[in-house]
């Protein structure tokens, strides 16, 4: 299992041995809406070929956070479940290699984006913009 929590879109995955099958939310990757984002939801699998995907059934759950959000925290979720699923079950060299071409095309394929949303305070509109000040 590996987790990607991406804003507020958190992700969770389960790894098993099987025929190469990810379906997210009990939808088949290959029909991910939106369609315009598809394609960086497959990174992971475009990037390593299919063929270390093959033995692999990995089950992805999503909720909370937008389109965007869920895509990107999807994305990183089953990059990471495929290296834990190689580092426990496969050997540690294939893992490596992994990790290694994920992280040469983009970091955050592994590595969780720590940014939030800045809570708001008092005195102003939102977290750092003051109130106008008026002297009349």
């Amino acid at each position: 299992t590996a987790s990607a929590p991406h804003t507020e879109a958190v992700v969770s995955t389960q790894s098993t041995g099987g025929n190469g099958m990810i379906k997210v939310n009990g939808v088949p990757i290959d029909l991910i809406q939106p369609p315009t984002l598809r394609y960086k939801v497959l990174d992971p699998v475009l990037l390593l070929g299919k063929k270390r995907f093959e033995g692999v059934d990995i089950r992805v759950r999503c909720r909370g956070g937008g389109a965007t959000a869920r895509i990107y925290a999807i994305r990183q979720a089953i990059s990471k479940s495929l290296v834990a699923y190689y580092q426990k079950f496969v050997d540690e060299t294939s893992k490596k290699e992994i990790k290694d071409i994920l992280l040469n095309y983009d970091k955050s394929m592994l590595v969780a984006d720590p940014r939030r949303c800045e809570p708001k305070k008092f005195g102003g509109p939102g977290a750092r913009a003051r109130y106008q000040k008026s002297y009349r």
